[in-house]
């Protein structure tokens, strides 16, 4: 500390400081980032897989309607 009470910081010790605390914010920001894609990532995912299931839902829905409803000797279709 000196006379009129205020430390006195090197400018090496207040470049690291400003290094640091750019690091700091940086990481963070990449953390955040990193947390939205991760969350998008599993949306996108579970949408997909519904989109899957509601595929083989038709498919056998379209099964069993045929089964039910077309004459096999129809050969048009």
């Amino acid at each position: 500390m000196n006379s009129d009470g205020r430390d006195h910081l090197s400018k090496t010790e207040i470049s690291k400081d400003a290094v640091q605390a750019g690091a700091e914010a940086a990481i963070g920001t990449v953390s955040e980032v990193a947390t939205i894609v991760t969350g998008a990532v599993k949306q996108v995912a579970g949408a997909l897989g519904g989109l899957a299931t509601e595929l083989f839902e038709i498919r056998d829905a379209s099964k069993r309607a045929m089964e039910r409803h077309v004459d096999p000797s129809d050969d048009q279709g």
